[in-house]
């Protein structure tokens, strides 16, 4: 049998065999020959030219920019209706899409065309800065958890032996727990406005990319680069820094729009429960919580934002499947 080091040590002697007949080889070519090899794309160009032959992923980013779009003029949307998104009509309470109040003082005809909520504000107006507040919180919740993940699985992989077994039991004790239980007892305990919201939930979303980073640490931290800059003098912080962290980017960028969904959920369904977003700020979650005891007298106070809800976490989810298969080469090998 042979043991692991002498596995390793084989392994390492045929990479440098391999990296010294490719430089021999790119030495023997002509200058016509290097200038072409010169001009192949790398490796973002080439996973771009792969992303843009899947229709579904295309589509899929379309739509996200359109709800992003849609998002950013919401105060055009206020000037354009003529209402703003917290003024309040009772007379006008639960009119459906396409419905018109006219003002009886001034005689004004205002359309709602996505219809009112049971205090006669416009859901479209709101539908649109809810969306404002409901990406703003998952995208801060993603950054936060990036920033703790990758932090933390990038010492755990790169020390390993006694940090790396504790950083990684602590990390099993926090996904052992239900997510929502802490986030609700978080949530009544700090009583956040948006961005504390997003810190509550990134404290509980960062445990899977720490194992994903911890992981991807192990196997590049015995690359050869690595261990050149190592002789070289640069410090541990360096290395993760400057030669580890650019090499997983792409395994980040994977993970961080798959994820994205289900931060979008997590804030929708707090605020749903009442302990997300407060009132009289919107996002799509507290729309619904305010629908759920009128949904039967008006079914489109319910529809628009499960709607919103639905298609961004769907054209997020279906953008991530095809940044993943076009970032991971071997899944286009045919």
């Amino acid at each position: 049998m042979t043991d692991g080091s002498g596995s390793g040590t084989v392994s390492r002697t045929e990479d440098s065999l391999a990296h010294q007949k490719s430089v021999e080889k790119y030495l023997s070519l002509g200058a016509a020959e290097r200038d072409h090899l010169k001009e192949t794309p790398g490796f973002y160009t080439r996973a771009w030219r792969r992303l843009k032959k899947d229709r579904v992923a295309i589509i899929a980013l379309l739509g996200l920019v359109l709800i992003i779009l849609f998002t950013i003029i919401a105060p055009l949307l206020e000037r354009w209706v003529g209402v703003t998104y917290t003024q309040t009509n009772l007379r006008a309470a639960l009119l459906p899409p396409g419905g018109t109040y006219v003002d009886a003082a001034t005689g004004e005809t205002t359309r709602f065309w996505m219809g009112t909520d049971g205090a006669g504000r416009d859901i479209l107006v709101r539908l649109a800065y809810g969306g404002r507040v409901s990406m703003m919180v998952a995208t801060l919740a993603l950054i936060f958890s990036l920033l703790i993940g990758m932090t933390i699985g990038a010492v755990a992989g790169f020390l390993g032996g006694f940090v790396d077994t504790l950083l990684m039991r602590f990390v099993d004790t926090l996904m052992c727990i239900p997510s929502i239980t802490l986030l609700l007892l978080f949530s009544v305990w700090m009583k956040p406005g948006p961005v504390g919201l997003a810190f509550v939930i990134a404290l509980l979303g960062w445990t899977g990319v720490s194992r994903l980073i911890r992981g991807e640490v192990l196997s590049l931290k015995q690359r050869d680069y690595v261990d050149a800059a190592r002789v070289l003098g640069a410090s541990n912080t360096t290395i993760i820094v400057r030669h580890i962290f650019p090499n997983v980017v792409s395994l980040v960028i994977v993970w961080a729009s798959l994820a994205l969904p289900s931060l979008i959920l997590y804030e929708a369904t707090l605020s749903y429960l009442g302990f997300g977003v407060r009132m009289p700020d919107p996002s799509w979650g507290n729309m619904l919580n305010e629908a759920r005891e009128l949904f039967r007298r008006s079914w489109w106070f319910t529809f628009f934002p499960g709607m919103a809800i639905l298609l961004t976490a769907l054209c997020i989810n279906l953008l991530g499947n095809g940044l993943r298969d076009a970032l991971d080469p071997r899944l286009n090998e045919r």
